[in-house]
């Protein structure tokens, strides 16, 4: 090869690594995060929530899937509730027998009652003819006796009733109690959310406390950061913040939720080598509930991408943090 073809060669090399360096200075100075912003990555969270068996038995329907949006109280699963059926009849058939025990009860101490009455009336009116001289004494000692014992029958009426009250109120709390038991078989969400998995199938026998779905609730979407010391002193609960999302375009408005009082090592995930050596604060960066209505099913778990939080109210965003409608 002739010399000035190998020089122009080598100069045209030349240029274009100085023309790629200069484009990635270029494109780091862009993207170089301002003074007064603090930067992270991380991973959206959603709050998990367990949808378990209270009571051990067989699952016999399962109503949703596994993406599935659900609202607040509504069926997703069913347990086999046939022997727990079985217990409620037989607790309502022995609540109707306590209910007939007390009003048998009631009657017999009415009865007695106007045994009472009618034995006194007797012994008043047996001493009036004593008085006159008509009766003997004999005759108002057995109408007094008649009394006394009329008396100790009321009084055992009156035990009896409070017995069979006390037995219809718990035969009548064993029948809610069983009834609890069949409601807390029918599985129901907890709140508004996306089932994440279905655990067990139709058929499936689970155990008390068994997990038959785990759902997410997005209610809550926030993004985890760590920071050192020195940048954590200067933030607070309610501080301005933005997530930039892999894959929207847009940032996401945030603020920052929680900050803890606790230094710990900085989790494996957290990929700068300077962070990993040095203790570190956990803050969170809730996305806003405006937020959250816009871009609905769009927030998943395990979303990755960049915080970035305002320090100071004059501080400007990056680019990556920038909104059309907002600076």
């Amino acid at each position: 090869m002739k010399a000035p073809v190998k020089i122009t060669i080598i100069a045209a090399s030349l240029l274009v690594v100085a023309g790629g360096a200069f484009a990635w200075h270029q494109h780091q100075q862009a993207e170089r995060v301002p003074d007064g912003i603090l930067y992270g990555n991380g991973r959206l969270e959603l709050t998990r929530i367990d949808v378990a068996a209270k009571y051990p038995g067989r699952i016999t329907k399962l109503l949703v899937h596994e993406g599935d949006s659900v609202t607040a109280n509504q069926v997703l699963a069913q347990e086999d509730t046939a022997t727990i059926q079985s217990q409620y009849d037989q607790a309502t058939a022995q609540q109707n027998r306590a209910a007939s025990a007390a009003e048998r009860s009631g009657a017999e101490l009415s009865a007695h009652q106007a045994s009472l009455r009618l034995a006194q009336d007797e012994l008043r009116h047996a001493q009036t003819m004593r008085r006159q001289n008509l009766v003997s004494d004999m005759e108002v000692t057995q109408r007094r006796t008649q009394v006394e014992s009329a008396q100790a029958a009321v009084a055992a009426a009156a035990q009896a009733v409070q017995e069979a009250r006390h037995a219809k109120d718990g035969a009548a709390a064993q029948v809610r109690q069983i009834q609890t038991v069949l409601e807390d078989m029918t599985l129901r969400a907890p709140v508004a959310g996306r089932i994440e998995y279905r655990i067990v199938e139709t058929g499936s026998v689970v155990a008390p406390g068994g997990r038959v779905f785990s759902m997410l609730d997005p209610v809550d979407p926030y993004m985890t950061l760590f920071f050192p010391t020195a940048a954590v002193n200067s933030l607070k609960v309610g501080d301005d913040a933005r997530i930039k999302f892999d894959g929207i375009d847009t940032p996401v408005l945030a603020t920052v939720s929680f900050i803890d009082s606790q230094a710990q090592f900085t989790p494996k995930y957290v990929e700068t080598a300077t962070e990993r050596e040095q203790l570190v604060y956990r803050v969170k960066l809730r996305v806003t509930p405006e937020e959250q209505q816009h871009l609905g099913a769009l927030l998943k778990a395990g979303m990755t991408g960049e915080g970035y939080i305002r320090q100071r109210p004059d501080a400007a965003w990056p680019k990556t943090a920038l909104r059309s409608n907002a600076g």
